[in-house]
């Protein structure tokens, strides 16, 4: 019998059943040249947990690659929280547990090194949320506040640490251990999201009013009751700098990873992407509409009725934000060929 074996496939099944997830982001580092192992990357709790995947990665971990996992939500995060305490006392997991934020997952890396996993909730969170979440754990359990980003790997358990800063005095790596796992959320994790919530709340600013265009009177009754709603929400506003909204925009950018899948973006599919996500935010459709119309490049572009234009942008997020309540659809891929 190979003992090892069994002792990585009880690990990995024990870390994954405290931490369930329909999908799984896995990644294989190589220690020395940083660059991951070409595989597919998504995997379900039971393709990992088959003794054929055990054996593929026992092997490459022999081969120097790192093991890391996280629990999968396309561009969002999954509820679980990643919390480094590679700097901290082995003692603030007792800590944790005593605020009410209990890890649901605790991983020993190397000798006085841990990792922890706190579920705050069930559904996905939005990036930006998550990390404040993140960075506010950090904060408070003296964790490393380098790996408080919404979709930060941690190491998955039943296999070596390869850096050679955490070799053992005698030469060989050190196993990844499961020191914790209980399938539970955080006692005070809504308190956490709800504290997040406040922080982030500032840091949309709002926009200018919308000016006047020729032809106004010519448009359709949808839209001039857009543009009407729009209008008196805008009364109560402050401005919105146009450096402001293009900050917003290319944050937004960054986080759907638009630019490093799609070099030479449709800029209109873009829009939509964007304002479907600044209204899953709660972000209102008025500040997303001056958003798009300061922040995204190059606008107007080829647009003759640019507020035309972008009031069926935020029609056609908030139909395909109500769709994806229900049935979610696979992303639309953003190319030249595809218009708006």
């Amino acid at each position: 019998m190979d003992r090892g074996f069994f002792i990585s496939l009880q690990a990995v099944r024990r870390q994954l059943a405290a931490m369930p997830s329909d999908l799984y982001l896995l990644r294989l580092i190589h220690h020395q040249t940083r660059r991951p192992f070409p595989t597919e990357t998504l995997w379900t709790g039971f393709q990992l947990c088959c003794g054929a995947m055990i054996r593929f990665l026992r092997i490459r971990n022999r081969e120097g690659f790192d093991v890391y996992i996280r629990p999968y939500a396309e561009n969002r995060n999954a509820g679980y929280i990643l919390v480094d305490l590679d700097l901290a006392a082995p003692s603030m997991i007792g800590v944790m547990r005593a605020d009410g934020h209990e890890p649901c997952v605790v991983v020993q890396t190397s000798a006085g090194r841990l990792q922890a996993w706190v579920r705050v909730s069930p559904a996905p969170l939005e990036a930006a949320l998550a990390t404040a979440i993140g960075k506010d754990l950090a904060h408070r359990y003296g964790a490393d506040l380098a790996s408080t980003d919404w979709c930060h790997l941690g190491r998955l358990a039943g296999f070596t640490n390869r850096k050679p800063t955490r070799l053992r005095p005698n030469g060989y790596a050190p196993w990844v251990k499961l020191v914790h796992a209980l399938a539970q959320r955080a006692t005070n994790g809504h308190a956490l999201i709800e504290a997040a919530q406040r922080r982030l709340a500032p840091s949309i600013a709002t926009p200018l009013p919308m000016p006047s265009v020729a032809g106004e009177s010519a448009r359709s009754e949808p839209d001039q009751r857009h543009d009407t709603a729009v209008s008196s929400t805008e009364q109560t506003l402050t401005p919105l700098t146009p450096p402001a909204a293009a900050a917003i925009y290319q944050r937004f950018l960054e986080r759907l990873r638009i630019l490093p899948r799609f070099p030479q973006p449709d800029w209109s599919i873009a829009d939509l992407w964007i304002a479907k996500e600044l209204l899953r935010c709660r972000i209102p459709a008025a500040q997303v509409h001056t958003i798009l119309r300061l922040g995204s490049p190059g606008f107007p572009r080829r647009h003759c009725q640019p507020d035309h234009y972008l009031a069926r942008t935020l029609r056609r997020a908030a139909i395909e934000l109500d769709d994806t309540r229900f049935s979610p659809r696979p992303a639309r891929p953003v190319s030249n060929s595809v218009q708006a």
